[in-house]
């Protein structure tokens, strides 16, 4: 038994909105068995744009049951049927969440006629109900109200039935069958051409606009898990709406996918992602001389035209860090930044440590020379080594670089390279945006993984 069903809501999404009206059919595969259509007040206020769009009113619904009151019928109705709807994850959402809410589950496999369509008759510039139905000169008959567009969609369902549908209907409830989950403008055979393999995964709009950027160990699997639950939040109902396809770069390793990942979503900053946009260097290191001649070191904001000399994504790792250097190397705090009350005497000059720069007893060139000595120590101290696991293939290798402690790059070796010096290497390698998240990648990755480190003195 089919159960063919539309509904309108007060809005897009069913975890903050409410059912309006409800249509369901009834259909055995060759004629109609029974319909049920009911208005439905809701607890929210139907918004005027919706109120325009469907002709529901809220004097229209002031007499019309709860949906609490109907959840038993609707519930009794669709129980044990096959769910058919356009767009099904739409209708579908918003009735199990609802249902759900007043103590009952539902379980019925789906069907959506969008799918349904694109298989038996592929081709068309769209697949809206009421475009569909004016190519395929099937009446529609009061628009935009549940019954109307769940008659239309009877009318659509027969029609696709003539048309040899019921193979490809098979095919979708059967078992097993992951197609019904997918988005409904989203084609199977993109999903399925998606190797078993580490990489990174685009889902793209209408338009080609990348609306999410994914890491993966195995793709295939990966996107296919976005789509095994059918939330009923208004970004996830946006989000399974607005996907038309799907693109992806394969990597040789997890760790690959994750760096990779991280440069792509700084890269292109899609809509849908939000945790690693905060993951960007907030502060950096810098180096400068005043008028006086004297190397000063300050931590400031990350400059687009200045390069620092390192970077921290929180302020206090960069104040410890120059604090380190200023008790190891008797800097002076006031010249260095720390002491930011600079009417006040220099606390070093205080405590024996600072030899008076900030005052002009000690000369620009011996204090400039301690400050050398202070960044030779931590350019020397800041790890140059390179990663080097499994390649795409068995004739080559995949290499990760950290270049005095910063990122540099990844790419891929042939399996029997022997790199001489660090120019070779980096030839081939591809360049990449550094940042915090990615070097705490690595670097977790090399205390995990020691045996694949491989330390600049031994590659050269």
């Amino acid at each position: 038994m089919y159960a063919i069903v539309d509904i309108e809501t007060t809005g897009g999404y069913a975890a903050n909105n409410d059912i309006t009206e409800v249509a369901i059919v009834l259909h055995d595969g060759e004629k109609v068995v029974k319909r049920f259509e009911s208005l439905i007040k809701p607890e929210r206020a139907i918004p005027y744009y919706i109120q325009v769009l469907t002709g529901i009113t809220p004097q229209m619904v002031e007499e019309a049951p709860s949906f609490e009151e109907l959840a038993p019928v609707i519930h009794d109705l669709l129980e044990g049927t096959i769910f058919i709807a356009h767009n099904v994850n739409f209708d579908y959402s918003f009735l199990k969440h609802h249902l759900s809410q007043a103590g009952y589950e539902l379980t019925t496999n789906k069907l959506c006629t969008v799918r349904l369509s694109k298989k038996v008759f592929p081709g068309f510039k769209s697949y809206s109900l009421g475009r569909l139905c004016e190519s395929l000169g099937i009446r529609m008959e009061n628009r935009h109200r549940a019954g109307g567009d769940a008659d239309a969609t009877v009318r659509l369902f027969e029609h696709l039935l003539r048309h040899d549908a019921l193979t490809h209907i098979q095919q979708f409830v059967k078992k097993g069958a992951k197609e019904q989950s997918l988005p409904p403008h989203l084609p199977k055979e993109e999903v399925e051409k998606l190797p078993y393999t580490p990489g990174v995964y685009y889902f793209h709009d209408q338009k080609g606009k990348v609306l999410y950027v994914g890491k993966a160990k195995n793709l295939k699997y990966r996107v296919r898990s976005h789509f095994t639950h059918n939330g009923a939040g208004r970004q996830r109902q946006e989000f399974l709406r607005n996907i038309h396809s799907i693109t992806y770069q394969g990597c040789a390793t997890e760790l690959m996918a994750f760096i990779l990942e991280s440069v792509e979503i700084k890269r292109l900053w899609p809509p849908y992602n939000n945790s690693q946009k905060r993951f960007t260097p907030a502060f950096g290191l810098y180096l400068y001389e005043d008028r006086s001649g004297y190397s000063r070191l300050a931590i400031d904001k990350i400059k687009k035209n200045l390069t620092p000399i390192y970077t921290f994504n929180l302020l206090v790792e960069g104040h410890r860090l120059v604090r380190r250097l200023i008790a190891d190397y008797e800097l002076c705090p006031k010249l260095c930044h720390m002491q930011t009350d600079t009417a006040a005497p220099c606390t070093g000059v205080e405590e024996a440590t600072c030899h008076g720069a900030c005052e002009h007893r000690e000369s620009a060139a011996a204090y400039n020379e301690r400050v050398e000595q202070a960044l030779q120590f931590l350019d020397q101290n800041l790890p140059t080594f390179a990663l080097v696991d499994e390649g795409n293939q068995a004739i080559e290798q995949s290499c990760i670089l950290i270049e005095k402690g910063r990122f540099y790059g990844m790419g891929y070796l042939p399996q029997d390279c022997s790199v001489h010096d660090m120019d070779s290497l980096k030839g081939y390698l591809t360049r990449y945006p550094e940042n915090d998240y990615i070097r705490g990648l690595v670097y977790q990755h090399v205390e995990k993984y020691p045996h694949k480190k491989v330390t600049w003195n031994i590659l050269v």
